[in-house]
């Protein structure tokens, strides 16, 4: 199943994408919200709604980011591909390195990114995220594929000054809708091997990223048993598993997000996310 969080005649809701339509499943479960359905189990109560006919065209919603709850956690994982971590000048790093993102700082599929005032290098870094299903404590890595709901697409958009200002990352990643997530999540029964999806980003059309998620050093297993040592992982979390090599600040010179510009990160069988980045005018 594909499964998004829109908008539609200003009401929010959860819906299954079939073909070319979106049936508004929140209506009818009275489940508006997908971190909600997520919490109370009820995701496989969809599957009957699929052969329901679409309520809305795709082109007729809004798309929210697929986990759309302000109670939600982002977690991310940083110099996780080999090549990303030549180009940023760092050493293969013994445990997973490990930020948060807030939801604030998210947008959905063909939403705006905001570029802010405050700096001129705001990068792009395509990633594959992974949205847990079922409660998690101490899992084991060989175990852990049964803790996930599905996968979707995120641009872990980046304000690389701000994220050097000290040696944590937080600040560059929080701007206020600097990151993307989306189009949809797909369900984990639809990917029969995760680690065999290719993952490309596109900057104006031309590919900037490119790369295997079986290319991770770290890999989804391993990432939900160190993760689930020192937290609960909860039905609704997601994990950004890291991004490839050819992110602007790895480039000389480099190459930097800028109003107008169209990013693309799209992976295999999940789908493509595409946003367009606009200058901040919040005042």
């Amino acid at each position: 199943m594909r499964i998004l969080s829109f908008i539609a005649e200003g009401k929010r809701s959860v819906g299954l994408v079939v073909g070319d339509g979106v049936v508004d499943c929140g209506a009818r479960s009275g489940t508006p919200d997908l971190f909600e359905l997520l919490q109370t189990g009820g995701l496989g109560k969809l599957e009957d709604q699929a052969r329901r006919p679409a309520d809305y065209r795709l082109d007729e919603v809004r798309h929210l980011p697929v986990i759309a709850n302000p109670a939600a956690r982002f977690l991310c994982v940083g110099i996780n591909y080999k090549p990303h971590m030549l180009e940023m000048g760092r050493e293969l790093p013994p445990h997973p390195v490990i930020f948060v993102r807030f939801p604030s700082s998210l947008v959905g599929h063909q939403d705006e990114l905001v570029r802010p005032r405050e700096s001129e290098q705001y990068d792009f870094e395509g990633e594959f995220a992974v949205i847990i299903g079922k409660r998690a404590r101490r899992v084991s890595r060989h175990d852990a594929i049964d803790h996930v709901a599905g996968f979707a697409c995120f641009n872990d958009g980046s304000i690389r000054d701000y994220q050097r200002h000290s040696g944590q990352y937080t600040p560059g990643k929080n701007f206020v809708g600097s990151g993307a997530f989306g189009p949809w999540m797909v369900t984990r029964d639809e990917i029969p091997d995760p680690a065999a999806l290719d993952l490309t980003t596109r900057l104006n059309g031309e590919v900037v990223q490119k790369e295997s998620t079986g290319e991770l050093i770290f890999g989804i297993g391993e990432l939900i048993e160190y993760i689930s040592i020192w937290t609960e992982l909860v039905p609704g979390d997601v994990i950004a598993t890291g991004t490839p090599g050819g992110v602007g600040a790895g480039r000389k010179p480099p190459l930097w997000m800028k109003p107008g510009d169209t990013i693309d990160v799209e992976i295999s069988r999940l789908g493509i996310l595409r946003n367009r980045v606009v200058e901040d005018d919040d005042s």
